[in-house]
């Protein structure tokens, strides 16, 4: 492993940042609702994501948003590791592209919640972050890429079951995030107070206070028994009605 001195390349970080949050900006759930000559941000909730989009368009059309949003915040991740998985900070053994993928993602996830593109104010970033934490586990090791797709898939049919859209996204990021986090925690057991270990880890917090902070009013409607029912299983019912 080579050392790598933060003071030496810290203006690549910010680069990295820059570009991050502007990827982030850029709203695929927009531009599949144009194409379908509509505008989501007009449509259901109002909100530019994958669930609104499911609910609008159907189930396939939220599909291909959902991979979209998947690839959007985990390809900058994996070319962070890639870029970065054969460095160590200078003076510890904490690799830094432990670090670099979660902060080029988080900047990502920032762009997609809050996009200057659009007057800050874009969807939740869900899809966005289970890709970062989805494929940022991926890195880990490959064998992890099946307990991703069966973690996601229970979600799925959590969604499905309950109709509880938010709470089973907000759950898959929160368990991929636990998942990540005693990763971490194991590998760094005898470097938990490093800096740049607690940083990664404050990250990983932020990564779900943000995701938790945006869906805010989506919390409270679920306590006071007003939330949205995310009926995928009745969407798809109703395409099918429509075309007998």
């Amino acid at each position: 492993m080579k050392e790598l001195a933060f003071s030496e390349c810290w203006y690549w970080f910010l680069l990295a940042a820059v570009v991050c949050y502007f990827i982030g900006c850029f709203n695929f759930a927009v531009l599949i609702s144009h194409f379908k000559k509509k505008d989501i941000r007009t449509s259901g909730s109002g909100n530019p994501g994958t669930l609104n989009m499911t609910r609008t368009f159907g189930l396939k059309v939220g599909a291909i948003n959902f991979l979209c949003d998947i690839l959007k915040g985990g390809l900058p991740a994996v070319a962070a590791h890639f870029i970065f998985r054969d460095f160590v900070f200078a003076g510890t053994d904490v690799w830094v592209s432990d670090f670099a993928r979660y902060f080029c993602g988080i900047f990502v996830i920032i762009g997609h919640i809050f996009p200057v593109t659009m007057k800050f104010k874009g969807g939740k970033g869900i899809a966005s972050t289970i890709g970062l934490l989805g494929l940022g586990l991926t890195c880990e090791c490959a064998w992890y890429l099946p307990i991703c797709f069966g973690v996601g898939a229970v979600i799925v049919l959590y969604i499905a079951v309950t109709e509880m859209g938010s709470m089973g996204s907000l759950l898959a990021v929160a368990s991929f995030t636990v998942w990540q986090g005693a990763i971490f925690f194991i590998r760094y057991q005898n470097e938990l107070l490093n800096i740049w270990l607690m940083l990664v880890f404050m990250i990983l917090l932020s990564i779900n206070l943000l995701t938790w902070g945006a869906h805010h009013k989506n919390i409270f409607k679920l306590l006071a028994g007003e939330e949205h029912h995310t009926a995928v299983i009745k969407n798809k019912g109703k395409k099918k009605e429509k075309r007998v």
